[in-house]
């Protein structure tokens, strides 16, 4: 294992009291128990891991010392550090095709599959900031800080709200710079390096990344996290995270009495549950908006953001939640960036109201349509779900894995997401991730070369090794 991997993994090992060899030990000992560092798996030298931690070479010395009288590593000469146990496969995982490149256009003519995200804003958008220039012109005695939001903007979100089923007002609503951040700011707020977060498996691989970059541990749970009563019980988890409304990437929506349960079942036991409704706004026609997950339960957390429904460029989100909690937030959020654009939160002001006339769901849906029919044409053997809403297709492959038939769809001039990034139990190693948020010329073009990538495709006779993006949307 190289060194920067053990050190991402390690997360804010240091964080805590005592020795600092005893708290390497520590997390190192949370990662070998929880299957991050898997049995067999070689660590850095004494020194390359001491140089990379900036620590003393006598600290790592004393870590591995520990863990090995635990039972937890052997050490070698020649041989090297390892992991106690047989090794289930290599431990070095194949270069990761997945960058955070893959978030801005590229000039080298690859079709990006990855980011799933409207490609072009409405016209919408423009007519709200030509609408709002009154507004900035008429701005006196005003500093342009706000840490919670524009109160035009929070008190809109807080009427949709109020619309489906949750009584909410402005000074439950922080505003944020989009739902990566809202994320960014929950998980600085509820959780600290070690503590335990339950997540579903599969699920959107920014929060994984997240939940990581803050040091937790992650445990997955099924779609809608079936299980979640006995996995409190076992885990006392600081939170949950789930996606009930056209859950990125399978498309499911999680049935009334499910989300009843859950919340109940969250509040009861003083956990708290991040509801992540960025898709909750694509539904197909014909769909009913489900009621979010905050009517059912006092320990729902809810975020949102403009950023499918409109445009991921405007960098509008937000966090619902209690009032004194949303206090808490601003706090946090005026020490990043004090707060978010003013003219942005103008133009969104007036175009939450529209959300619902803007047929995002029925544009998704013709899309979804030409898809899936030249899918059926030219990769019969492909496997997905029946979708009545969302932006992606979560594709089982027939045969071979969605890792290594990324690296070949990249030769053929597609990018799209391997599976295996978004699942923490590991049990989605043979699936990929393909949106149709783009318009159906690029549908076409990108069947086109899928399907000659599929037929120049020769799977790896050994297993897959699972690995992460370091960001996709």
């Amino acid at each position: 294992m190289r060194p920067i991997e053990l050190c991402d993994r390690l997360g804010r090992w240091s964080s805590g009291r005592g020795p600092l060899y005893v708290l390497l030990a520590s997390r190192m000992r949370a990662l070998i128990d929880d299957g991050e560092l898997p049995a067999g798996a070689l660590l850095p030298p004494d020194r390359t891991l001491a140089e990379a931690l900036a620590v003393g070479r006598t600290t790592v010395v004393a870590a591995y010392d520990l863990l090995r009288s635990e039972g937890r590593i052997v050490r070698r000469q020649g041989s090297g550090t390892r992991v106690a146990g047989t090794p289930v496969a290599s431990e070095e995982p194949p270069a990761d095709p997945i960058f955070l490149g893959s978030l801005e256009t590229r000039d080298d003519g690859v079709l990006l599959a990855i980011c799933a995200a409207p490609g072009e804003p409405p016209p919408e958008l423009a007519e709200a900031y030509t609408r709002i220039i009154p507004e900035l012109t008429a701005i006196s005695g005003d500093i342009g800080y706000y840490p919670y939001g524009h109160l035009a903007l929070r008190t809109a979100i807080a009427a949709r709200y109020t619309q489906y089923g949750v009584p909410t007002v402005a000074d439950q609503v922080l505003v944020t710079n989009g739902g990566q951040q809202a994320l960014s700011l929950l998980s600085h707020a509820l959780v600290s390096p070690g503590d335990q977060v339950l997540s579903e498996a599969p699920t959107f691989p920014g929060a994984l990344e997240v939940f990581r970059e803050q040091g937790a541990v992650l445990r997955g749970l099924p779609v809608g996290l079936d299980g979640f009563e006995s996995a409190v019980r076992v885990r006392r988890p600081a939170l949950a995270y789930v996606i009930p409304t056209y859950h990125n990437p399978t498309g499911a929506v999680l049935p009334r009495l499910d989300r009843q349960r859950l919340a109940r079942a969250a509040a009861a036991a003083d956990v708290p549950l991040i509801e992540d409704e960025v898709p909750a706004d694509l539904g197909f026609p014909g769909q009913d908006r489900p009621t979010p997950l905050a009517a059912y339960g006092s320990s729902v957390i809810s975020i949102g953001s403009l950023s499918k429904s409109i445009w991921g460029g405007l960098r509008i989100g937000w966090i619902r939640a209690a009032a004194p909690f949303i206090t808490r937030l601003a706090r946090l959020r005026a020490v990043h960036d004090l707060g978010g654009n003013v003219p942005a939160q103008l133009a969104a002001a007036h175009l939450v109201p529209l959300l619902d006339g803007l047929n995002v769901g029925a544009t998704l849906q013709s899309r979804h349509a030409h898809l899936t029919a030249l899918l059926a044409e030219h990769l019969p053997t492909w496997h997905y779900p029946t979708l009545t809403g969302g932006q992606v297709l979560w594709i089982r492959l027939p045969t071979g894995d969605g890792n290594s038939f990324a690296q070949t769809a990249l030769r053929h001039g597609i990018a799209v997401l391997p599976g295996a990034g978004l699942d923490l139990t590991g049990q989605s190693p043979h699936y990929i991730r393909l949106h149709f948020h783009t318009p159906e010329t690029t549908l076409t073009e990108s069947v086109t070369r899928l399907t000659a990538a599929w037929h120049a495709y020769k799977p790896p006779t050994t297993a897959p090794i699972p690995t992460r993006p370091a960001i996709a949307i």
